[in-house]
């Protein structure tokens, strides 16, 4: 049965920036939705990221403090706190949906074929594969995917753009010459030293182009695993279904090289929970498994999900266990489990794939290493990035020694935070004009690999709420917003839009 409902704002995803958009919504007498695709709210904030990529802690305000201080609160602590677990950072966001009267809409997904009904320049209508319709005057997509964004007319760009076409440093190919992480030395064939029986799994013969090319690879995914060693509260790891051995072959290899540290984060939340990420080049992440995800069909993507969950929680299963691990290795890792009091309805295993890129706009504004480091000035501040400019590898390749190396991978700490500006939100004018996007931004992925923060996300996130109510209170065009009266509106809502150097 179709079903049109209208509202001032249709907010697509109810990822942390979703529902710190709605929330500003709210609060400014508008009429709003959250449309989730899945069965809970918050995204990675909710879904393990415990340990905050916070960056400089002066660069955030709005509600995206407020919600680390309501963690705080729940801890019975004052000020803010970073360092939470995932069913404490759902409670916070649950608190706020209750106390705005926040409608949000689970399970339903855009009809990828047929989802966008546009009239010229604007979206008026989006329709869900159920066939329940949300009619709108200004659409915002906070999903991870881009997805509303990338059918709605709107340029994007998925991988990594050359270094040269913005003059950057950072972009394309980024061989392990310079960030590596693999120990030195792994022999990249099925038989060691015989290249006509293969190269193992996931490893290219070569890296696809020179230092600085471009390409449409995109760095890794995996779980941020919330992990505990309280024996009471625990599930053990078990051999996934579909585990196979070959994939860790590299792990095996890097152990006999020499590896004996950083097989996966152990970054305590709590006095018995963890932050469990990717910690070297052979570790959580399924380097190079995730290179289709971005245009995937929901099928697609649904295969490549269970391909990572079978691949982590494997790859924990034989770090804890595998007799090609030695003991002293095993010991470490052999007393982490699953938490039983988190994610219950998903088996305690999060369903949140951490999509560190997708899509990314390509709005007349694009923002690069430049305004990363402070060389561009940005008049039109709607929130500060501050975190380092970071990537995670990309994929294995057989390096110039003729051995197993990673690429991809960099991190540059920045001096001091930066602005993003406005423009970097909106699409071009001439394709779509009530469209706001504060997660896929309009940004190289040198410059992403900073402003990609679930602290940004949430601070984006109110601003594009902020802009959008602005936006209908006057000609309904997101780029026709005046800035000063955003900023106005930004600064009453404790944003911080700029710091002192």
């Amino acid at each position: 049965m179709d079903q049109e409902k209208q509202y001032d704002i249709v907010i697509y995803g109810g990822t942390a920036a979703g529902i710190t958009a709605a929330v500003q919504a709210k609060k400014m007498g508008k009429s709003a939705v959250v449309i989730e695709q899945g069965r809970r709210i918050g995204g990675l904030t909710s879904g393990g990221l415990g340990d905050t990529d916070v960056g400089m802690k002066e660069a955030v305000g709005g509600l995206s403090l407020e919600f680390y201080r309501r963690i705080a609160r729940k801890y019975g602590q004052d000020g803010a706190r970073w360092l939470f677990e995932p069913k404490v950072a759902l409670e916070v966001l649950q608190d706020w949906v209750c106390e705005y009267n926040l409608e949000v809409i689970y399970g339903e997904r855009l009809d990828l074929k047929h989802g966008v009904i546009r009239q010229g320049t604007r979206i008026i209508s989006i329709v869900m594969e159920s066939g329940s319709i949300y009619s709108g005057k200004v659409f915002i997509d906070a999903t991870y995917e881009g997805d509303l964004m990338g059918k709605s007319g709107v340029s994007y760009f998925v991988g990594r753009e050359p270094n040269s076409q913005y003059g950057e440093t950072l972009n394309g190919i980024h061989p392990g010459t310079e960030l590596n992480e693999l120990p030195g030395g792994i022999d990249p064939y099925v038989i060691k030293g015989v290249p006509s029986s293969g190269l193992l799994q996931r490893v290219n013969p070569d890296r696809g182009g020179n230092t600085g090319d471009g390409d449409s690879k995109l760095q890794a995914y995996n779980f941020r695993m919330c992990l505990t060693d309280n024996p009471d509260n625990r599930m053990e790891i078990e051999k996934p279904e579909g585990y196979n051995e070959a994939d860790y072959e590299i792990l095996f290899r890097a152990i006999e090289q020499g590896q004996r540290t950083r097989f996966f984060k152990l970054n305590m939340v709590t006095s018995d929970k963890t932050d469990s990420n990717n910690n070297s080049g052979i570790s959580t992440d399924y380097n190079g498994m995730n290179h289709g995800y971005a245009e995937a069909d929901y099928s697609a993507r649904e295969q490549i999900w269970k391909a990572h969950r079978i691949y982590q929680q494997g790859y924990v299963w034989t770090i804890q266990n595998h007799p090609r691990v030695p003991e002293d290795i095993r010991s470490v890792y052999k007393p982490w489990g699953l938490p039983l009091d988190e994610f219950t309805e998903t088996g305690h295993w999060t369903p949140q794939l951490y999509i560190r890129e997708s899509r990314r706009m390509i709005g007349d504004y694009v923002v690069t290493e430049h305004d990363v480091r402070l060389d561009n000035p940005v008049p039109d501040s709607i929130g500060m990035g501050s975190f380092a400019m970071d990537s995670h590898h990309t994929q294995y390749y057989v390096n110039e020694d003729g051995h197993v190396s990673t690429e991809g991978g960099f991190y540059v700490r920045l001096a001091a935070p930066y602005p993003i500006s406005y423009k970097a939100i909106v699409p071009k004018r001439t394709e779509c004009t009530n469209l706001i996007v504060p997660v896929c931004v309009s940004a190289t992925h040198a410059a992403y690999g900073s402003i990609r923060m679930e602290p940004v996300f949430m601070i984006l996130g109110q601003s594009a709420a902020a802009a959008a109510i602005l936006a209908l209170e006057s000609d309904g065009i997101v780029q026709n917003v005046k800035y000063e009266q955003l900023r106005t509106l930004l600064g009453q809502a404790h944003q911080v839009l700029y710091t002192e150097i």
